[in-house]
């Protein structure tokens, strides 16, 4: 990931954060079961996402 800026990085965390936000925030009980297992996945995902960038910029 050295191919990106720090700039980047950083813009990249903070949207990344804030729809990791957005996505816990929605009721679950409310979803269907594709839906929801959808969700648990993005929810997953983004959090890998963000421990990644956390990562590259302690380098």
């Amino acid at each position: 990931m050295s191919e990106f800026a720090s700039e980047q990085l950083n813009e990249a965390h903070r949207a990344l954060l804030s729809t990791l936000h957005k996505c816990e925030k929605m009721d679950m009980e409310k979803l269907g079961k594709s839906q929801r297992t959808l969700l648990e996945r993005r929810i997953a995902a983004l959090k890998i996402a963000l421990v990644l960038i956390e990562r590259e910029q302690s380098l």
